[in-house]
C-alpha cells in the first residue's frame, strides 16, 4: 500500500449520458446519471486520494453506449496512448460503455498494455487493487450484464415504434414540409398552412407543364425558404444531407421528392430504414414492399385525382415551348390510332403546326403519317369532350334520381361488378395454368416456357385472391351512397366548356388517338369508373328498379 500511495497518476474523468441507452427512460435514472451526479461522485471519491492528479473532464453528452467513436472518449484514449494520463475513473462501467467486447478489450488489454490504472466507483473496481476474480469473472459478468440491458431495451424501442407506426402514429423527428407535429400530440400531423400553400403550389405548376428544375428556379427566385431553411426559420434543430450551399435551396431533386411523396395524400409513410442491430449504427435501405404505410392518418394537403394525374404528367413525353416557355397544348398526349405510337409536333412555316406519327417519321412505310392540323385537332378534341362531359352530367341527374327514389347505392354496384370481373379472371388464371400441364406434356411449350408461365399464372392469381379480400371487405364497410363519385365533379366544372388549355386536357384526358381521314378518338381519366358506373346503373335497371314512382 506504502508503495502505491508514492505512486502519482495523472487522471481524466469520464462522464456519459445517452437517450439510447435508456437513461432518459425513467426520471430517477435521469437524476442518477446527470453529468452533474457523475461529477458529484467522483470528487467525493477523490477527496482523500492525493495521488491522483486529475488532469480534466472527458464529457460525451447524448452519445450512446454501445459504440465507442465518442469524440471526448476518443481524445481521452488519445492523451493515454500519448502518455499523457495514466489513469481513468468513471462512476460504473455502464458510463464507460455497454459493449460487452468493447469494454472488455479496453479494460483486460489496452489499459494494461499502456499501463493505465481503471476505476469504476459504484461496482468498486480498482484495476491497481483488483484480484483475479473482480478482473476476470465479476467485472465480465457485470460487463455482459450493461451490454445485455442495452440490447434488451433495444428490442423493445423497436418492437414500440413498430406498434406505433402500424397504427398511424409519426414517430420521425421533424415532419414532412408542408405539415407540423401536433402541440397536443407529438405522434400526429397537422397542416402547416404556409407550407401546404407551397406543396399546392408546385403540384400546380407542375400539372401546368412546368419542369422540376423550373419550379426550383421560380421558388428560389421568389424568396420562398426551402424545406431546410423553413425548418430552421421554426426553431429546428434541423440538418440534412442534401445541402450543398451554406443557405440551402430549392432544387429539382427536392421538387420531385414533393412530387412523389404520398404523404400528402394523408397516408404516413414510416420504416423506410433500419440499422442491423443496436450496435451496429450503419443505415440500411429497406425494399418498399417492407415500409409501413398507413392510409387516412392525417388530413390530406393533396387529393389523390390530382395527386394521380400529376404522376401521370411526370411520365410524359413533353416538350418545351420556345416562344412562352410552357409546353405545348398537346405534349405527350397525341398517339397513333394504329400503329399506338406518339404523334410528334411539326411546324409548317411558322405559323402551322401539325401532329405526325412518330413511328413513320422513323421508318416510312411503317405506319401512315396521319398528319393532322393542330387546329382541326383541338377542334375535335374540344368537340368530343363537350360530348362526354354532356353524358357525365346526364348519370349525374340519372345517379341524384336512383338515390332519391331507391336504395340504390353506385358505390356498393360497382364494387359488385368489380369482385366478379376479378373472380373471372381468378377462374381464367386457374384453368390457364391447368392448362399449361397439358401443353407441356403435349410439346407446344418447353420446360423453362412451362416455368415462366406457371410463376405468372401464380402471381396473377395471389394478385385476383387479394383484390376479392380487398373488395369483400369494402362491401363489409359501411357505405355511403356518396363514395366513389368524385371523379364526376371533375368533369362538371367544365359543363360551358368553350376552348382548351393544358390544365383542361390534363384533368379530363387521358390520352387522344389520331386515326386516318383525321378520325380523333379521345380517352377521358376515369374512364373505368364511368364505365362501372354504367353497368351500376343498367344492373339495378334490370334487376327491377324504375326512375318513376308510375313505372
Amino acid at each position: 500500500m506504502d508503495n502505491i500511495k508514492n505512486v502519482i497518476f495523472q487522471a481524466y474523468t469520464y462522464y456519459r449520458i445517452s437517450n439510447d441507452d435508456g437513461d432518459l427512460a425513467v426520471q430517477g435514472k435521469v437524476e442518477s446519471n446527470s453529468i452533474t451526479n457523475q461529477r458529484r461522485l467522483i470528487t467525493d471519491f477523490l477527496a482523500d486520494k492525493p495521488e491522483i492528479i486529475l488532469l480534466g473532464e472527458k464529457i460525451d453528452d447524448g452519445y450512446s453506449g454501445v459504440n465507442f467513436d465518442r469524440p471526448a472518449f476518443q481524445q481521452m484514449i488519445e492523451e493515454v496512448k500519448c502518455g499523457n494520463a495514466n489513469c481513468i475513473i468513471v462512476k460504473d462501467l455502464s458510463r464507460f460503455g455497454r459493449n460487452y467486447i468493447e469494454v472488455g478489450r479496453f479494460i483486460q488489454k489496452i489499459f494494461p498494455y499502456f499501463g493505465v490504472r481503471f476505476i469504476s466507483i459504484n461496482d468498486n473496481y480498482d484495476s491497481l487493487t483488483a484480484n483475479s476474480t473482480e478482473s476476470h469473472i465479476m467485472l465480465p459478468f457485470k460487463n455482459l450484464l450493461n451490454d445485455s440491458y442495452s440490447r434488451d431495451l433495444s428490442v423493445k424501442v423497436r418492437s414500440h415504434l413498430q406498434i406505433k407506426m402500424k397504427n398511424g402514429e409519426f414517430v420521425g423527428s421533424f415532419a414532412v414540409y408542408g405539415y407540423r407535429k401536433d402541440l397536443k400530440n407529438k405522434n400526429k400531423l397537422m397542416i402547416d398552412d404556409y407550407a401546404a400553400m407551397v406543396v399546392r403550389d408546385i403540384f400546380l405548376w407542375r400539372l401546368h407543364g412546368q419542369s422540376d428544375e423550373r419550379i426550383a428556379e421560380r421558388l428560389n427566385k421568389t424568396g420562398v425558404s426551402s424545406p431546410a431553411e423553413y425548418k430552421k426559420s421554426l426553431g429546428m434543430r434541423y440538418n440534412t444531407g442534401f445541402k450543398t450551399n451554406e443557405k440551402a435551396l430549392w432544387s429539382a431533386t427536392a421538387v420531385r421528392r414533393i412530387l412523389t411523396n404520398e404523404t400528402y395524400l394523408g397516408s404516413v409513410i414510416q420504416g423506410k430504414k433500419t440499422t442491423p442491430n443496436h450496435k451496429i449504427k450503419k443505415i440500411i435501405e429497406k425494399k418498399p414492399d417492407d415500409w409501413i404505410i398507413v392510409e387516412s392518418a392525417h388530413e390530406p394537403i393533396i387529393s389523390a385525382n390530382i395527386f394521380n394525374l400529376t404522376k401521370k404528367v411526370m411520365g410524359m413525353d413533353t416538350r418545351i415551348s420556345p416562344e412562352n416557355n410552357e409546353v405545348y397544348l398537346f405534349s405527350g398526349m397525341v398517339f397513333c390510332g394504329d400503329c399506338k405510337g406518339s404523334m410528334i409536333r411539326r411546324l409548317v412555316g411558322k405559323k402551322y403546326a401539325y401532329q405526325i406519327c412518330a413511328t413513320n417519321k422513323k421508318d416510312v412505310g411503317c405506319c401512315s403519317s396521319h398528319r393532322i392540323s393542330e387546329v382541326k385537332l383541338k377542334e375535335a378534341v374540344l368537340a368530343a369532350l363537350k360530348a362526354h362531359i354532356c353524358n357525365v352530367v346526364e348519370i349525374k341527374e340519372l345517379l341524384e334520381e336512383l338515390n332519391n327514389r331507391s336504395a340504390f347505392n353506385i358505390y356498393a354496384k360497382r364494387l359488385e361488378i368489380q369482385l366478379k370481373e376479378v373472380q373471372d379472371n381468378l377462374i381464367k388464371c386457374q384453368n390457364l395454368k391447368i392448362g399449361l400441364y397439358e401443353d407441356l406434356s403435349d410439346g407446344i411449350i418447353t420446360k423453362d416456357e412451362f416455368i415462366e408461365l406457371k410463376q405468372y399464372y401464380n402471381e396473377q392469381i395471389i394478385s385476383c385472391e387479394n383484390q376479392i379480400e380487398e373488395l369483400k371487405k369494402e362491401q363489409n364497410n359501411k357505405i355511403d351512397s356518396n363514395t366513389g363519385k368524385e371523379w364526376i365533379e371533375f368533369f362538371i366544372q367544365y359543363e360551358n366548356i368553350s376552348d382548351l388549355d393544358r390544365m383542361i386536357l390534363i384533368l379530363l384526358i387521358d390520352k387522344i388517338e389520331v386515326f386516318e381521314g383525321n378520325r380523333v378518338k379521345i380517352m377521358p381519366n376515369f374512364q373505368y369508373d364511368y364505365e362501372t358506373t354504367l353497368k351500376a346503373i343498367t344492373m339495378f335497371m334490370e334487376s327491377g328498379g324504375c326512375l318513376n314512382e308510375n313505372k
